[in-house]
């Protein structure tokens, strides 16, 4: 049995260090490789980090019905390859999906079921600062994430799990307690109860 976990939040919210750190952290969870218009950021790598991929390809695998979901960002297109998902089912691994907004509410739309958790910034300010000391977009840019942001956390309400990343050792310890939680919900332990369950009667 695998659980398919959903990870949202403004740019700029800490996302991917958690992301990285409960990947290093926890066994068998399989990291959805998205597909993007947008181009590679410094250390990023092809097939790692994104797919990158021209618009005039999106659009195409759009066409195609290869994304279980797909969404527009500060102008670049994002998308979840409906592999990713099938494959991992057929593995049994749990998933990981870091998704824009836009993406979360198609799949909750769609009726398939996850653990959808958003990942906060402990304000619009630290926001700004956490955006500007990057320093790999130009003022345009910025502002746009900052537009987008706004119209994210507006949908807060549609996600079970909020982690405020104030403080990333409780970021991050909070954010592993829900994986832990869900691991251990009873249909999850159902062959490990087995044999117990078996030990008891007399």
């Amino acid at each position: 049995m695998s659980t398919l976990f959903v990870i949202s939040g403004p740019s700029g919210a800490g996302k991917s260090v958690l992301i990285r750190r409960i990947l290093d952290d926890l066994p068998a969870i399989r990291f959805s490789v998205s597909s993007t218009t947008r181009g590679p950021r410094p250390g990023e790598t092809d097939g790692v980090n994104y797919h990158f991929i021209s618009r005039e390809q999106f659009q195409t695998d759009v066409e195609s019905g290869r994304f279980l979901e797909y969404a527009q960002f500060s102008g670049n297109m994002y998308g979840t390859n409906r592999h990713e998902f099938e494959e991992a089912q057929n593995l049994g691994q749990d998933l990981l999906l870091d998704i824009e907004v836009q993406g979360a509410r198609q799949l909750q739309e769609k009726g398939i079921e996850a653990v959808y958790i958003f990942v906060t910034p402990p304000s619009f300010a630290e926001l700004e600062r956490r955006l500007r000391s990057r320093g790999t977009e130009d003022e345009v840019a910025i502002h746009r994430r900052l537009r987008q942001a706004v119209e994210d956390v507006s949908h807060v309400d549609r996600y079970q799990f909020v982690i405020v990343n104030d403080n990333l050792e409780e970021a991050y310890s909070r954010l592993r307690s829900i994986f832990i939680a869900e691991r251990s919900r009873r249909p999850r332990m159902e062959a490990a109860l087995e044999p117990i369950l078996a030990s008891f009667q007399k």
